[in-house]
């Protein structure tokens, strides 16, 4: 089976619509007969990305850091709850499980697990797929900024990461690029 690493927020944000495509994206994914690979969290868009996965019948594996189990974040009822560490095997797993990445919106973790995947793909560590879901622009700013590091020569390598604010292109997009790896 397929899975798709999703990264994204604990928290639920200011706007509805961050939950609402959160859930979209956990359907679109199951809909698809991918599994998802995530945080581990019952919480926030994590939680809603898991939820609509299950409730479409689709695969969800959640890996989480022992120490947030024990703050009682921990999804229980996901098809498989991995618990690893710390936060840096937290990513490595995630990776190993899965065959492409995409991310939603999300606070710091969120752009520490895309940043440390991107940082990996620069080095030719992986050739993953990677998108951004730029659900009302959230991740303009980011791709501007990648544009300028990449014009002043401080991206090399493969650093291409697709983009969309559509949920289901996004997701053809990066089956389409996991079947030409």
């Amino acid at each position: 089976m397929i899975f798709i690493a999703v990264f994204c927020g604990a928290s639920a944000g200011n706007d509805p619509m961050y939950m609402a495509i959160a859930r979209e994206v956990g359907r679109a994914i199951a809909q698809r007969g991918l599994g998802v690979v995530y945080g581990g969290g019952h919480v926030g868009l994590m939680g809603a990305v898991a939820d609509a996965a299950m409730e479409a019948g689709g695969r969800v594996v959640g890996v989480i850091p022992g120490f947030m189990t024990e703050r009682e974040l921990a999804h229980e009822r996901v098809s498989e709850l991995v618990i690893v560490r710390d936060m840096h095997e937290r990513k490595l797993v995630m990776h190993e499980r899965s065959q492409a990445v995409i991310a939603l919106p999300g606070g710091f973790g969120t752009m520490d697990e895309l940043f440390e995947l991107l940082t990996w793909r620069q080095l030719g560590l992986h050739a993953k797929p990677m998108g951004l879901l730029n659900v009302n622009g959230f991740y303009s700013p980011l791709l501007a900024q990648m544009e300028r590091m990449e014009m002043e020569g401080f991206l090399h390598g493969d650093t291409r990461v697709m983009f969309d604010n559509d949920v289901e292109a996004l997701i053809d997009g990066l089956v389409a690029a996991i079947v030409r790896v």
